[in-house]
């Protein structure tokens, strides 16, 4: 298996929903078992909710600030931050060229 984010980004936005009233800003890249694999996008507002598993975002590019249950944590490419399942967070004062891997596994509820 692997993803190229160019060929990614051609499929962003995605669905427009309630949810996601602007499509949604990331894409499936990876799937095996529990674990699968994004690349997420946000422009100019990060509206996601917590998540069932737990993740890992890989910062790709851009830089700003993630609000990990309230608590601020500045990132930059290169960085690596975990999120346990159910926790609040969201990217917040990001570049306009943000973009983050997002690795998701394990049980709903998380590890």
């Amino acid at each position: 298996m692997k993803a190229k984010i160019a060929d990614l980004l051609k499929k962003i936005p995605g669905k427009i929903s309630p949810e996601w009233p602007m499509g949604e800003p990331f894409t499936l890249a990876l799937a095996h078992g529990s674990m699968s694999v994004e690349i997420y996008t946000p422009k100019e507002i990060d509206i996601q909710t917590p998540h069932d598993q737990d993740e890992l975002y890989f910062i790709h590019s851009g830089k700003g600030e993630l609000v990990i249950d309230g608590e601020r944590h500045l990132f930059e490419p290169g960085m690596v931050f975990f999120v346990a399942a159910n926790v609040q967070h969201r990217f917040e004062n990001f570049s306009p060229d943000f973009l983050t891997w997002v690795v998701f596994w394990g049980p709903k509820g998380g590890e």
